[in-house]
């Protein structure tokens, strides 16, 4: 099974599981990248760019191209165990962007098995990192994100660069819900961002999904987790 601990700085989590734990998270995954492209509903390719990156990640422990540790367990002695490290921000949108696409494609108890598994060792991982501060975060696990735009991916991108230049640490967990509110449907900072990307996409004459993040000289190689 697999299971999710905070990272050391409070940047992220770590999700580990075996070969085959993973193997299956992946096939999980898979199945609700490239969900609605029959129904071609606004912002399915933005949904896809966030659960392709999740499912990359994921991917890439399972090939033990990421971490590594040797884990003992009471019934099946020491197994190799293998994992990554995904940012909250970036976890929180993947996972609301797969729940999403969930209403589209017929599911199986083994795909409820999955989001329930994810949903239940992010909440304690945020409870691992900081109880206090965390009961203003969990409600963002179960849908609190509007995914149903043709900008969730600049959103996610915007709000995790932010959260990143904090640096990490508690104080840097605990401003993360009101940075998320620019993914909340509605609220003044989603209106302003979407005013934001709207005027820069009709200034640059493209689409607002076409739009890049404009990430700086931020240090992402040697960003401590």
């Amino acid at each position: 099974m697999i299971y999710i601990i905070p990272t050391k700085q409070g940047i992220g989590v770590e999700i580990w599981g075996t070969y085959d734990d993973l193997g299956g998270l992946y096939e999980f995954i898979s199945k609700f990248w490239h969900g609605e492209d029959d129904l071609n509903y606004p912002g399915s390719e933005n949904r896809d760019k966030l659960i392709s990156g999740f499912s990359y990640e994921i991917r890439k422990a399972k090939d033990g191209s990421r971490l590594k540790r040797n884990t003992s367990h009471y019934s099946q002695g020491r197994q190799l165990y293998y994992g990554s490290q995904i940012t909250w921000v970036d976890f929180l949108f993947s996972l609301t962007a797969i729940r999403y696409h969930m209403r589209f494609r017929e599911t199986n108890k083994f795909d409820i098995s999955q989001m329930l598994l994810l949903e239940f060792w992010l909440e304690k991982a945020m409870n691992t990192f900081d109880e206090a501060d965390a009961k203003a975060l969990i409600g963002f696990i179960d849908d609190g994100l509007y995914v149903a735009n043709s900008h969730v991916y600049q959103c996610m991108c915007s709000i995790n660069l932010d959260f990143l230049r904090l640096g990490g640490g508690k104080r840097a967990f605990r401003r993360l819900p009101e940075l998320l509110k620019r993914g909340v449907y509605c609220t003044a900072e989603y209106k302003e961002y979407e005013e934001f990307l709207r005027n820069k996409a009709k200034k640059l004459g493209c689409e607002v999904s076409e739009l890049e993040v404009n990430d700086g000289d931020f240090d992402y190689e040697n960003l401590k987790w």
